[in-house]
């Protein structure tokens, strides 16, 4: 990066002086051109004003190493030329200085050569009896002024680029060096000495900070969550192997073959539980942020899970009611009976006996408030903010009794997140609980 940002500094830094030399050249030589000419103007003039009088031969003859003189008349024929035999010369009506005087008083032109060595400074004025009095000077063209002047352009180019390169390197350490410095601290100890980095570099290096924070802990949920899975995968696993062992051996008999097969099944059925649910949150990580939406009525879809949640219900002693309004939103259809059913579920599992769950949808201005209220154990306020994490349980005892998984609300964050909406939890300890989960309506 130091070198790019010094290659860069330098070309332009070139290409800068090379254009100031061009243009100041250009400039300067403009400004010598004006300036000729218009002395070219005073000689005419002076010498116009002294044709008449006794002395202008002697004027003449003394501007003549200095000026050419001509004296052209109104048709172009050289009536004078203190360089050349008059006679001999070819019309000047052509010329362009001449044409400009004849009409309009006055005229200017410059010529150059085609060797580009010396050019011509010309300037006419027409006298009051209608003829053309030219004044004529040659100077060096502009190319040879600048090819003259090449080599000191280069000494002082070459000058000012060394100095200008040392301090281009001096500036660019300094450039660098925050940046270099926050990369260091970046992986360190979360970049003490912010207040020597450009202000303007603040809001990337807490950016990266926050990011680097979130991946550390990213990476310290996978590795929780790899020692949880390996757990909850165990406990069932050896429920299943000591009870098929017992009955391998020929330990269990009668009533006990029965008991310990029930207990298998319901071992097994927890485990399948178990392993759908991890299949489906690594599948809600690995997919990208966009979903497939539809057109949505979470009234209709909490219906069904109502109706898919009855037996369940009734098994725990929970009464299960539903109070819907039809409503649209965008969102996978998929995923939100997953979430209510999970939210359901949780609800009818940590109740109470002859308890009850109300799941409602309704319809709030822009929102769709999607609400499930229990009367069941409840949350303390302590455990509140973590029941939504992965395996977080707040009665270990209690869930593996009623054969939960500790999955089924960290499901239920994943979707809101996907779609947007909010969560919030009221509960008390003793007292129930309400999850609320408010999605944008769009009908």
């Amino acid at each position: 990066m130091r070198k790019r940002i010094l290659t860069y500094f330098i070309v332009t830094l070139a290409a800068a002086i090379t254009a100031t030399t061009v243009i100041m050249t250009l400039l300067t030589y403009n400004m010598f051109e004006k300036r000729v000419t218009d002395d070219l103007s005073v000689d005419a003039k002076v010498i116009s004003a002294l044709m008449e009088s006794e002395d202008a031969p002697q004027v003449i003859a003394e501007v003549q190493g200095a000026l050419r003189v001509t004296i052209v008349a109104q048709d172009g024929t050289v009536l004078y030329d203190n360089r050349t035999d008059a006679a001999q010369m070819e019309s000047h009506l052509d010329r362009p200085e001449i044409v400009q005087a004849l009409k309009e008083g006055e005229g200017r032109d410059v010529r150059r050569s085609e060797t580009l060595e010396r050019s011509t400074f010309y300037y006419a004025m027409r006298l009051e009896d209608g003829r053309v009095l030219r004044a004529a000077k040659e100077a060096s063209s502009i190319w040879s002024v600048y090819m003259k002047a090449v080599p000191l352009i280069l000494l002082m180019m070459a000058l000012m680029m060394g100095l200008c390169a040392g301090i281009a390197d001096a500036m660019t350490r300094r450039v660098v060096e925050p940046i270099r410095r926050m990369t260091e601290e970046t992986g360190g100890n979360g970049g003490e000495n912010r207040e020597e980095v450009y202000p303007e570099l603040q809001p990337l290096l807490s950016r990266i900070h926050s990011q680097h924070e979130e991946i550390i802990r990213s990476a310290n949920m996978r590795v929780e969550f790899t020692a949880n899975v390996s757990h909850e995968l165990k406990t069932p696993l050896t429920s299943i192997t000591g009870y098929a062992e017992l009955i391998e051996s020929g330990m269990a008999e009668g009533d006990m073959i029965k008991r310990f097969a029930g207990e298998i099944h319901k071992s097994a059925s927890r485990l399948l539980t178990l392993i759908n649910d991890i299949i489906r949150l690594s599948q809600m990580d690995a997919e990208k942020n966009e979903i497939e939406r539809e057109m949505v009525d979470p009234a209709m879809v909490a219906e069904n899970v109502a109706e898919q949640l009855r037996m369940s219900a009734q098994k725990h002693g929970v009464k299960l009611n539903v109070d819907a309004k039809p409503c649209l939103i965008s969102a996978d259809r998929r995923m939100i009976e997953e979430l209510i059913y999970n939210l359901c579920d949780n609800a009818i599992r940590y109740n109470v006996r002859a308890g009850s769950v109300r799941l409602t949808v309704r319809p709030v201005k822009e929102h769709v408030l999607i609400l499930v209220q229990d009367t069941g154990i409840g949350i303390s306020r302590e455990h509140q903010e973590r029941v939504f994490e992965r395996f977080y349980r707040v009665d270990k005892s209690r869930s593996k009794a009623t054969g939960g998984t500790g999955l089924g609300l960290a499901i239920v964050k994943h979707i809101a997140a996907k779609h947007n909406a909010k969560i919030t939890m009221k509960s008390e300890l003793g007292s129930g609980t309400t999850i609320m989960v408010r999605f944008e309506r769009v009908g």
